[in-house]
């Protein structure tokens, strides 16, 4: 099912940052999200998969992009994470544009782990407007995730969010 999230505004019109360069793009409210490239570097600007998030790329994606942006924490070593893996890829296809999908491996990014206090994985944190609208702890299936993210977009329309904390 290639369902459009509920009552989100479309992404045109927004600013974007690029997954590949983290270059900032503001699209205009005709263009098509989808297929839209980055003026910096010709790459597209959604790719329908999770980009790989380190603390140097964090501030572009959460900071200054207006996309919600989902974070699974995860480690290769972790049976969970690797079990949850297709689920979470088979629904950055299906959310993008709306919102965008970022993995951070937490022994490689141990910086960013700790800014968000990660003690178990996966752990998802649905960031929109430099707040942590929600997180969830523990592998998940397809439909359960969808519900979470849903949940979560509802929430990041509401406002309902904690306080940004400094960028790591």
């Amino acid at each position: 099912m290639n369902a459009q999230p509920p009552s989100t505004p479309p992404v045109p019109g927004r600013t974007v940052a690029c997954p590949t360069c983290d270059g900032l793009t503001s699209l205009a409210p005709e263009a098509d999200a989808k297929a839209a490239a980055c003026p910096s570097c010709g790459g597209p600007l959604f790719t329908g998969h999770p980009m790989a998030l380190t603390a140097a790329r964090f501030t572009a994606h959460t900071a200054h992009s207006q996309v919600p942006l989902v974070i699974d924490f995860w480690a290769d070593w972790c049976g969970p994470c690797k079990t949850m893996a297709p689920v979470f890829e088979s629904l950055a296809a299906e959310f993008e544009p709306h919102v965008r999908f970022a993995k951070v491996d937490t022994d490689a990014e141990r910086q960013l782990a700790e800014y968000f206090r990660i003690s178990t994985i996966p752990t998802l944190s649905f960031i929109h407007n430099r707040r942590e609208v929600a997180r969830v702890a523990g592998a998940m299936f397809a439909g359960d995730l969808r519900r979470w993210l849903y949940e979560a977009l509802s929430k990041a329309q509401d406002g309902a969010a904690v306080e940004p904390r400094d960028a790591p």
